[in-house]
């Protein structure tokens, strides 16, 4: 597989951009009710707090801009979510309904570790 590599960079920009994106989505659903949403949480609540760190850092990995902190500060929430909302319901995430929140925490860890990729805001600062 050694053909993809050329493309890694890119494609951690996509990975970034994407993962981003779907955050953010379900950041717009429980601040904003859109896509259409069962109700939304109470201003304060920790369901509030998750989806306005979903929608400001969500959209904050979209563009790429300070990336390593967004995603270090998203990989906690979806850490802290885990074990706060799916761990006490059983072991196995595939049970407790944890899966989402588990590959989250650690792409976002990654995300962390190893930056925006080229095409991101952060790559551009850093090059001006």
């Amino acid at each position: 597989m050694t053909m993809l590599q050329p493309y890694q960079p890119h494609l951690l920009s996509l990975l970034r951009a994407v993962t981003g994106l779907v955050l953010f989505s379900y950041g717009t659903q429980k601040i904003l009710g859109f896509p259409a949403a069962d109700a939304v949480p109470p201003a304060g609540s920790l369901p509030w707090i998750a989806g306005v760190l979903e929608l400001t850092l969500g959209f904050l990995l979209l563009i790429g801009l300070w990336t390593r902190v967004s995603a270090f500060v998203l990989s906690g929430l979806m850490a802290f979510a885990y074990f706060i909302a799916h761990a006490p319901q059983g072991f196995y995430p595939a049970q407790n309904g944890g899966v989402a929140a588990i590959l989250f925490s650690f792409v976002f860890l990654y995300l962390a570790a190893a930056g925006p990729g080229p095409v991101s805001i952060d790559a551009k600062r850093t090059e001006a």
